[in-house]
């Protein structure tokens, strides 16, 4: 399957340059997973901002109901100049398809930032967004946004990897502002998007129908709106297992009643946690090569995101309910 190539925003210190705040670099996995996938657009707020390297801490502030970055060791507020770089450099980019942000920064991170509730606290009070993470949280509704912590479970990884290609994927038939490729696109998606969430699945066949002939810039419109909100959370295992059933529906008929039964045991252990969900999605697959089902081989489920992205180590454990 050939996938598009995301832009991706990220942290310049996750393993692009030694830039954090004492000198070093992260070698983050999961940018070296993502590397010869996409195309990074690397910063460094705090570098660009002049602070330098290696550099004073800075921390978020409240301040009479404003949050200000200030700089304890030097007494310095630089909160207009992080402003000022945020708007500057939002202002040069023209495309992008998520953002991997560096966790707990009070300028990158996009949630869980320390905040202090006077410059001369000693201990933080709350919890909130760093001043460029917190532009991207505002001005990008439903676009994948991580920071590199919460990548280490597997399932916010595998759910960021999927949006960040099916959304990609989108941007490329925006870009054609036609209705083929929209209809093409919906056709691929179906069983990956039920697997997400069916009434907006439905949602989006209606927008696609397009029975009210609408221009196709409004099309385009109302449907981005919507695949957006049905990939803003990671998919529930039970919405899976029903993509899973009509998938197999298609197959069901050619197999012997042991293969059969094999499938269905292996639903059970998916559902149990005993296996990932690629594996249900590998059998599909073999069966699918098997019989010539074109249509299960086009679907975006059976390969949603480049195969070398899935770590051997991964596992179903931890997914949400």
């Amino acid at each position: 399957m050939n996938f598009p190539t995301p832009k991706i925003v990220v942290s310049k210190c996750l393993g692009f340059e030694s830039c954090r705040y004492n000198g070093q670099k992260l070698l983050d996995p999961v940018v070296q997973m993502l590397s010869g996938h996409v195309e990074f657009i690397t910063t460094c707020p705090e570098i660009e901002i002049g602070l330098g390297v290696p550099r004073d801490p800075v921390r978020l502030v409240k301040e009479n109901g404003t949050t200000i970055l200030f700089q304890p060791a030097s007494g310095n507020v630089v909160t207009r100049e992080m402003e000022n770089y945020v708007h500057s450099f939002f202002s040069d980019l023209i495309t992008v398809d998520g953002f991997l942000l560096k966790s707990r920064s009070p300028s990158c991170g996009p949630w869980q930032v320390k905040q202090y509730n006077s410059k001369k606290a000693q201990n933080s009070e709350g919890k909130g967004a760093g001043i460029f993470g917190g532009y991207v949280i505002d001005h990008f509704p439903g676009f994948p946004i991580e920071d590199e912590g919460r990548l280490k479970n597997f399932i916010l990884r595998e759910h960021f990897f999927t949006r960040l290609f099916s959304l990609t994927n989108f941007r490329l038939v925006k870009e054609q502002q036609e209705m083929k490729a929209l209809v093409e696109y919906h056709t691929r998606s179906k069983l990956l998007f039920m697997g997400y969430n069916q009434n907006i699945l439905h949602q989006l066949g209606t927008i696609t129908a397009n029975h009210q002939q609408l221009p196709i810039s409004q099309v385009l419109s109302l449907y981005e709106s919507r695949v957006r909100e049905l990939f803003s959370e990671p998919p529930a295992f039970t919405n899976m297992i029903n993509a899973f059933q009509h998938a197999f529906g298609g197959l069901s008929p050619k197999l012997q009643p042991k293969e059969r039964q094999f499938f269905l045991n292996s639903l059970e252990e998916y559902r149990d946690e005993r296996i990932p969900a690629g594996t249900i999605i590998h059998l599909l697959k073999s069966w699918a090569i098997r019989f010539e089902n074109q249509y299960l081989l086009d679907q975006f489920l059976m390969e949603p995101y480049p195969h070398d992205l899935v770590e051997i180590t991964d596992s179903g454990k931890g997914r949400p309910l």
